[in-house]
């Protein structure tokens, strides 16, 4: 039996907007050498490469909710190709800036023009996949952005030996093809009409079940990035494994999602959204909270294998139930608050996780990742959709 039949009938435009998200992150790299750029080739310190950071935290985080409702507005085909050929030609520029001030504006520009990429694709997926096929399609665009990003950041190690300008300039080049794809390929056209499209929704800050949704999903992201932040100290600095193995981990995650995150969420289809994200919850706590016991290469692995199961399950499923609970007119204003939520965990989980594993100890900061997911995940499966109607 071939588990990915049921992608079969899936509109082509879905397969466009996923090989062109490929085709930009093949040449994802300028983001993952920013510090080693602003410390090695402009010779900052490394306090102020990490505000570097910061700014592009920034510029994601401003961008989010702005970026979908203007998304709704204009429509989301027309923001898609905006957001690849501006940060595209953005990243061609950001080597020829001379001064910091000019820079710091730019990582901004680039950071906010990237992110308003994510709720006009997840808005336009939604648009186009039939509901039961959702959660696979968005497993299929989470398998577009993971392929390219096994292969951008290695190849951005090889290219930095050489020139870290043509580090951004490869980026800019990827960008800009995914944007002629697009282009040539996918035609802005008027969304088919549902049976809620008269209705005018109301705007997602108002929305209680969203806001039931999202708050305790924000924990559980800020759980699962301490891959960035924790992670690496733990199997580097205190099991002494080195930054190899550590890259190993990564290897083994992406491989399991190549083969079978949309396998398995289409296989999940017919689960209700608040069991699915159950699921997913458990094995982030699992696999995280069972990390204070992994001191060796093979449990360190087994555990990685189970929080990638907790990604594979909870990231589509979330993606779905918002795409389900947003009215068809504020399908980008809805994804945007799910893209700000990313963004606001990636900003404060690494850094809160990593004071908590200096004051209190590493094991104190798995225990806690397992007590907080578990807590999220009964918040979360007690979620039941209703659907746009409910806008009414």
């Amino acid at each position: 039996m071939n588990p990915w039949k049921g992608l079969r009938g899936l509109p082509r435009e879905v397969w466009l907007v996923c090989a062109s998200t490929l085709v930009n992150r093949l040449g994802t790299m300028a983001l993952p050498f920013l510090v080693l750029y602003l410390t090695e080739a402009r010779r900052w310190t490394p306090e102020e490469a990490g505000f570097g950071m910061m700014v592009y935290g920034a510029g994601a985080l401003a961008a989010g909710p702005f970026a979908g409702r203007l998304a709704d507005r204009l429509g989301h085909v027309h923001i898609l190709k905006a957001s690849l050929w501006s940060s595209g030609a953005l990243l061609l520029v950001i080597p020829f800036a001379t001064s910091r001030p000019m820079l710091f504006a730019l990582i901004f520009l680039w950071a906010a023009l990237t992110q308003a990429f994510w709720p006009s694709a997840m808005a336009l997926l939604a648009d186009l996949a039939p509901p039961e096929q959702r959660k696979a399609v968005y497993a299929l665009h989470r398998l577009s952005v993971n392929l390219g990003m096994a292969v951008g950041p290695a190849l951005g190690g090889l290219i930095a030996h050489h020139s870290y300008r043509w580090v951004f300039w490869t980026d800019g080049l990827s960008t800009l093809a995914g944007a002629v794809l697009l282009g040539l390929l996918l035609k802005a056209r008027p969304r088919a009409a549902t049976p809620h499209d008269h209705i005018r929704g109301a705007s997602p800050w108002r929305d209680r079940q969203l806001a039931f949704l999202l708050l305790p999903f924000v924990p559980l992201l800020m759980v699962f990035f301490q891959i960035e932040g924790t992670l690496p100290l733990w199997v580097v600095r205190d099991l002494g494994l080195g930054s190899r193995f550590y890259g190993l981990l990564f290897t083994v995650n992406t491989l399991l999602i190549v083969a079978l995150e949309v396998a398995l969420n289409l296989a999940m289809a017919r689960w209700t959204h608040g069991r699915q994200l159950l699921a997913g919850a458990i094995c982030l706590a699992f696999g995280f909270g069972l990390t204070a016991w992994a001191t060796g290469a093979t449990t360190l692995i087994l555990t990685t294998v189970i929080w990638t199961f907790g990604e594979m399950i909870l990231f589509p499923a979330m993606s779905d139930a918002v795409a389900t609970l947003a009215p068809p007119d504020r399908r980008g204003e809805y994804m945007g608050l799910l893209s700000l939520c990313f963004a606001a965990a990636l900003a404060l989980g690494p850094w809160l996780g990593v004071l908590a594993y200096a004051k209190a100890g590493p094991r104190a900061v798995w225990l806690a990742t397992f007590g907080i997911s578990l807590l999220a995940g009964l918040a979360l499966a007690r979620f039941k959709s209703m659907g746009p109607a409910k806008s009414a």
